[in-house]
């Protein structure tokens, strides 16, 4: 059996216990023979294990390592630390051969009486499984040190609702910045962006355009819009604003073709060659003093050699109750003879509105009452749909006895042939004798010149209850008929309230 080599602490107690035995404790080492004194227990020894190795192979290595400790000072041999004097003693060793690997004991904290007995039997353990071949030291870290998983930690959810809410924070302020800005937005957009509201080129066709006195720019450009002459009206008046110095238009008629660009339109109506001499445009609904003026330029007759030949109305042929020529001057375009009288330039227009009554189905005697209510019409009614159903509202009214309350009859009574607003004090004002609020039936005279839709309104009335109506959006023209006094009312103040949401309209 093979011996372990002596630690240095167990040579030294060795050392001690011979040095005890030559001073006289003679008998006491002879009564126990040849019996071997076990060595004491060494820390290191419980630590790294017996060494199973040949002792013969390693005592060289372990005198070494006894005569290397020696020289090194007792003060640091007290500061030197258990697992440093292991891992000197192990470099001192050298490593040990494959054949005398460390046996593998069941409990590290056996003896050293039990780790001898276990090495002498190492040979019988050389073919063991690897398994049992490992060294107290790593048999410790398996069995008191923990390989279980440390437990999962829950994933938190903190994160998922701070991105949450800072997405719903950005998104709250984009909205909120869309809604504020929006408008800004969609004018940079529209600015930036082209926009296909105009033709291009001369257009195709011809068009007899109008321009009246009094009408701005605004006037002339829907007017063009409406025609077919433009594409529409920011077209020609986005341009017509652009224009240094401003533009100057003269009354007239002019010679213009469908689909012109806006340029081309400007240009066309600047151009003499383009305006039609002779030439007068009187619109639906203009009265006879607004007719005049038009016909002076087209013809190029004073004015008063006009109103002088417009004073005696009978001698033109209209009814024995007419006092003027109001409701007779039919609203055409007419292209007068060059030179024509002013005697013959108004007999034009009356023979033309005899024609339209003519066509119409008016006989003479019903010419005079239907004019008059046509002139009515005419001026009170804004969209074409609604011209038979005004005439139905009068009609109704005159049946029942009520008064007509037509403010467009009270504005012609004041001078102001150009609105249909009146006031408080107008509507009760008797001396004016257009003034249907006061005066009952049909006002004494026609308060305009009406055309061919008047003229068919009248004498073809739509069939319906109602007894009121106000054209609440006089932009569109838009209205509402009532059939009661509470559902006028409410139209009334819907009108009222559009009046104050624009101002300038009358």
């Amino acid at each position: 059996m093979n011996r372990q080599p002596l630690t240095r602490r167990e040579a030294k107690a060795r050392e001690a216990a011979a040095a005890a035995a030559s001073g006289g404790d003679t008998a006491q080492t002879g009564a126990r023979g040849s019996q071997a004194t076990p060595p004491p227990l060494d820390f290191d020894s419980v630590i790294t294990g017996p060494i199973a190795s040949q002792r013969s192979q390693q005592g060289e290595n372990v005198d070494a390592f006894d005569d290397i400790s020696e020289d090194v000072s007792e003060g640091e041999r007290e500061r030197e630390t258990v697992g440093a004097r292991r891992s000197n003693f192990i470099a001192a060793r050298g490593p040990a051969p494959e054949s005398a690997q460390e046996a593998v004991t069941s409990d590290p904290f056996a003896t050293f009486e039990e780790l001898t007995a276990q090495q002498d039997h190492a040979p019988e353990a050389e073919h063991a499984p690897d398994a049992q071949k490992e060294s107290p030291l790593v048999w410790r870290q398996q069995h008191y040190l923990s390989h279980s998983e440390p437990p999962k930690k829950k994933r938190s959810l903190k994160g998922l609702w701070v991105t949450l809410i800072i997405v719903a924070i950005f998104g709250g302020l984009i909205g909120g910045a869309y809604a504020v800005f929006q408008p800004q937005v969609a004018k940079l957009v529209q600015a930036i962006t082209p926009v296909d509201n105009d033709y291009s080129g001369n257009g195709t066709g011809q068009v007899l355009f109008s321009i009246q006195s009094g009408d701005s720019g605004s006037d002339i450009a829907n007017n063009l819009a409406k025609k077919g002459v433009t594409k529409s009206y920011e077209a020609f008046y986005t341009l017509l604003l652009r224009q240094k110095p401003e533009v100057n238009f003269q009354p007239g008629l002019f010679k213009l073709a469908k689909q012109m660009s806006a340029q081309a339109a400007l240009i066309a109506l600047q151009d003499p060659a383009s305006k039609m001499e002779n030439t007068a445009v009187i619109p639906e609904g203009t009265a006879e003093k607004d007719i005049l003026p038009i016909v002076a330029d087209a013809t190029k007759l004073p004015l008063a050699d006009l109103q002088a030949a417009a004073a005696n109305p009978a001698e033109y042929g209209v009814p024995a109750e007419a006092k003027t020529l109001e409701g007779f001057l039919f609203p055409a375009t007419y292209t007068f003879t060059p030179g024509i009288t002013a005697h013959d330039a108004i007999k034009t227009m009356v023979d033309r509105s005899f024609q339209a009554l003519d066509e119409a189905g008016v006989a003479p005697a019903d010419r005079w009452k239907t004019v008059v209510l046509a002139s009515i019409v005419q001026r009170e009614a804004g969209l074409a749909p609604d011209y038979p159903k005004v005439s139905r509202v009068f009609l109704n009214r005159l049946a029942q006895g009520w008064d007509l309350q037509s403010d467009a009859t009270v504005a012609y009574g004041t001078g102001n042939t150009h609105t249909v607003t009146t006031t408080d004090a107008e509507r009760a004002d008797a001396g004016n004798p257009y003034n249907t609020y006061v005066h009952s039936g049909l006002p004494v005279g026609p308060i305009s010149n009406p055309g061919d839709l008047a003229i068919n309104a009248a004498i073809h009335p739509a069939d319906g209850p109602w007894m009121f109506f106000v054209t609440w959006n006089l932009k569109t023209g838009e209205t509402i008929f009532s059939t009661t006094v509470e559902e006028h009312d409410a139209a009334v103040e819907k009108w009222q309230q559009w009046m104050r949401d624009n101002p300038g309209y009358e």
